[in-house]
């Protein structure tokens, strides 16, 4: 059983704070035997932690959040960056053809981009899984409805700390059951529905400080 973190964003990301060697310090550090970095639609230091991975003990996964234009949609296990804004089935198709996978994050959150205010339920069935546990949570309703909508459809299960700085990483965790350390391993396991849920909500103090910083380097860069 492989515990690996899936959802992170480094500086790269608008919102992210740190580099991605921070982020994976970090995973080592919690006991993660993998990471994806998936910063918004970008994906150049994500195939680089990859690359840099195996140097902190870890199994790198290639990765990005695409906007779609429904919302948000993991790409787990790409080679090569989505674009944004194209449609909700348009973009699993092109994370297939990138010989990756599609994991809908947060789905009943749309002030986060949650792909079900745009789409109809059972067309999230295009992709390979859902987030049922987002470690930013407020009441956790929104994490019971992703696993109520995963267990309807028989879609297979992921966890993501939805990480904004390194202190956030492993928060949430999707341990993965298969004896192939490799992201193509893992990545098979979890469109096999292979996985178990962990996970911790946040501190509030965590994502306020992140919230904050976010936006004073946003304002900075409208500066610039």
């Amino acid at each position: 059983m492989l515990a690996v973190e899936l959802h992170a964003h480094s500086v790269s990301s608008y919102d992210g704070r740190d580099g991605i060697e921070q982020l994976l310090e970090r995973a080592r550090q919690v006991g993660l035997d993998g990471l994806a970095v998936t910063d918004h639609d970008a994906f150049a230091a994500s195939e680089r932690a990859a690359e840099l991975a195996e140097e902190y003990g870890l199994v790198g996964i290639p990765g990005m959040e695409i906007s779609t234009a429904a919302g948000h949609v993991l790409a787990l296990g790409i080679d090569r960056r989505i674009e944004r804004g194209l449609g909700f089935r348009e973009s699993v198709e092109r994370i297939h053809d990138a010989g990756g996978i599609a994991v809908v994050p947060h789905p009943f959150q749309e002030l986060r981009k949650g792909v079900l205010g745009a789409i109809p339920k059972r067309a999230i069935t295009a992709a390979d899984a859902i987030e049922v546990y987002n470690s930013r949570l407020l009441t956790g309703r929104s994490n019971r409805q992703a696993d109520a909508l995963a267990e309807e459809y028989g879609m297979a299960k992921t966890a993501g700390s939805d990480a904004h700085t390194a202190e956030m990483v492993g928060r949430a965790r999707t341990l993965v059951e298969t004896e192939d350390r490799t992201a193509e391993g893992i990545l098979a396991a979890i469109r096999d529905g292979e996985t178990a849920i962990r996970g911790r909500r946040t501190p509030y103090r965590i994502t306020l400080k992140q919230v904050a910083g976010s936006a004073t380097r946003r304002a900075r860069k409208r500066l610039l």
